[in-house]
């Protein structure tokens, strides 16, 4: 049974709950009881040893958690003497058996059930004689690791989560990201690490800031472990939302991590790891969420600690908060002292090129610029999440770029690579294939310049497509056809995306026409500026500005002049700018041609109709 099926399947407890819960609430009562069945499989085939073991060391008088844990062969146990099949046996005591079993969980796993709120749920069911069906249903299902994988199970529960997100339409999104995406994320955060990570008993570091269910964490483990079996990564993250933090801190515990390194709260205003560093981080922050709740405690860090805090660099505007969790990632990164991170975060356009310079956005790009920390940015698809068709855009950064990286940032256009789903998810009508995962990760590993050269044949029609590197010929055109080629891979030096914005001024005029003259102050006797007449322009940092002046403002405005005194350093990456490919008009005698046709066509069918 693949992961839909499974979910489909799962979420059929819902036609139970019908009537007695509102759909939005279907999730409060599917949600954890999926996770209390898997653990509840994970714990049988060693439950009658864990209860031997308990009496004997109680017996001697002994602390039995230690022992009950390695028992177990999990990180976590249950003392109780039932489990789900065992409590169909008395339909009468279920609620309180279903109680004292879960009491009976180890003190992470109850903390897991104390978010999802179980408790509450199991006195609506029961005061709706409904928690026996819901219990049989469950305990029902086989969800054992043999039987379906922490792989398979992860994209179960993002399957219904979805599913819960839809019925209260609340925002898929701020739960989990597509996992072809975080496969090319992953791919770009250890591509250039490969023979590092392939020795023996090589220990990594790795954080999510916005954790979700773990998904991304999961498939950077998955990743590492098909690249090296041996290789440990230690897994951390933190989460605001209860059931995801919950299904996360689960999913955790049974794959054997250390559940303490996923904290629970809001990270921007309450830092769950405060202090560390990390390897390797992944995030995907909610798109366009305004930060307005944590605005207090974000702006005392960034105007008391300045660079010794998270948010040194500056603050965005308040209705959009990505920008934060860039800088909280940025001092979430191990030294280059000791080894240096990577980072990968998905943004939105936003980030890109909002806020004028001196703005707080273009202070944090120019923080991100000036010292060399942006590997690479990379255009996805539109369509690609479930909550949102908007274009999104993954940023590769790392304090310790190869020599070949240094100084320069490479943009990567990935938006034609994609293929249509068979079937839509919310917003999500498009994914990337394994073959588009290898080629964006292949441009970047290869940090060299390409274009792709698109094969038209003589009906207009493209019928193929093929990566052209730097200093390659392109292919021949079929013939008949043409070859139409557009930039897929740039490198710019980070010089390239500053720029001086000048305040360019014009002198006042009385009504004989005039220049006004200061008559007190510094500016004594100079012209006096016309607000009405002041303009702005953006001159590229690699610029001269008074050549730039010259040929630019002069020409038009003789009497103008450069306040220097209100001179800004700013930085924009325009990255649909760069990758524009400008298509002449057809020559003027092909369109006179087509309308001469179009016209002569329909002349004689009017003739045809008046005969």
């Amino acid at each position: 049974m693949n992961h839909q099926a499974l979910s489909a399947f799962i979420w059929s407890v819902a036609d139970l709950l019908r009537g007695d819960y509102k759909p939005a609430d279907y999730g409060s009562v599917i949600l954890p009881f999926t996770v209390l069945r898997r653990l509840d499989c994970v714990l049988a085939p060693t439950k009658a040893d864990v209860l031997a073991e308990m009496e004997q060391r109680e017996k001697a008088g002994l602390n039995p958690e230690p022992f009950l844990r390695r028992k177990s062969g999990a990180s976590f146990f249950n003392t109780s003497t039932m489990d789900l099949q065992k409590l169909l046996g008395d339909p009468d005591n279920i609620a309180p058996n279903l109680t004292a079993y879960l009491q009976g969980f180890s003190a992470e796993v109850r903390d897991i059930f104390e978010k999802f709120e179980l408790h509450n749920q199991i006195d609506k069911l029961a005061r709706a004689k409904l928690l026996f069906l819901v219990t049989e249903k469950f305990a029902g299902i086989d969800l054992h690791p043999d039987k379906v994988p922490n792989s398979q199970m992860g994209l179960v529960f993002e399957e219904l989560i979805r599913k819960f997100a839809e019925a209260s339409n609340e925002t898929a999104g701020d739960h989990f990201t597509p996992r072809e995406v975080i496969s090319l994320m992953v791919n770009l955060l250890f591509v250039e690490d490969d023979d590092v990570l392939s020795k023996p008993g090589v220990v990594r570091t790795i954080y999510d800031p916005t954790a979700g269910t773990g998904g991304m964490l999961s498939v950077a483990e998955e990743h590492l472990a098909d690249l090296n079996p041996a290789a440990r990564l230690t897994m951390s993250g933190q989460e605001l939302n209860p059931e995801s933090y919950a299904i996360c801190k689960a999913d955790m515990l049974i794959k054997g991590q250390d559940v303490t390194n996923i904290a629970f709260g809001n990270t921007l205003s309450d830092d769950g790891h405060a202090g560390a560093t990390f390897d390797y981080m992944l995030a995907n922050p909610p798109f366009g969420v305004e930060w307005k709740k944590v605005e207090k405690e974000v702006r005392r860090e960034h105007e008391q600690q300045g660079f010794n805090g998270r948010f040194g660099p500056g603050l965005p505007r308040v209705s959009d908060g990505s920008l934060l969790f860039l800088m909280h990632m940025l001092s979430k990164m191990r030294p280059a002292t000791e080894g240096g991170c990577r980072f990968g975060i998905v943004l939105n356009g936003s980030p890109l090129f909002t806020g004028g310079a001196g703005s707080g956005e273009s202070e944090i790009r120019r923080y991100m610029l000036q010292n060399d920390l942006v590997e690479a940015i990379i255009a996805l698809p539109t369509d690609m999440f479930y909550n949102t068709g908007i274009a999104t855009y993954v940023w590769i950064v790392s304090n310790r770029k190869p020599a070949n990286r240094k100084g320069q940032v490479q943009l990567i256009d990935g938006s034609g690579f994609w293929q249509k789903m068979r079937k839509s998810l919310g917003s999500k009508r498009k994914e990337l294939s394994a073959e588009h995962i290898a080629l964006i990760t292949q441009l970047f590993g290869r940090a060299e310049e390409a274009e792709i050269a698109a094969l038209i044949d003589t009906n207009g029609k493209e019928v193929a497509r093929e990566v052209v590197w730097a200093g390659e010929q392109a292919p021949e055109a079929p013939e008949g056809g043409k070859v139409k080629l557009a930039p897929l891979s740039r490198l710019f030096p980070n010089s390239a995306f500053g720029y001086r914005t000048i305040t360019v001024e014009r002198p006042q005029r009385d009504e004989d026409g005039n220049v006004v003259l200061a008559q007190r102050g510094k500016a004594k006797g100079k012209p006096q500026p016309d607000s009405a007449l002041r303009d702005t322009e953006n001159v590229p940092l690699d610029e001269d500005v008074d050549a730039y002046f010259a040929r630019e403002v002069l020409p038009h405005a003789e009497d103008a002049w450069i306040d220097e005194s209100k001179t800004k350093v700013g930085y924009e990456i325009p990255f649909n700018r760069q990758f524009y490919v400008f298509e002449p008009p057809r020559p003027l005698e092909e369109i006179d041609a087509d309308l001469k046709q179009a016209t002569d066509r329909i002349k004689a069918m009017i003739e045809e109709l008046a005969a």
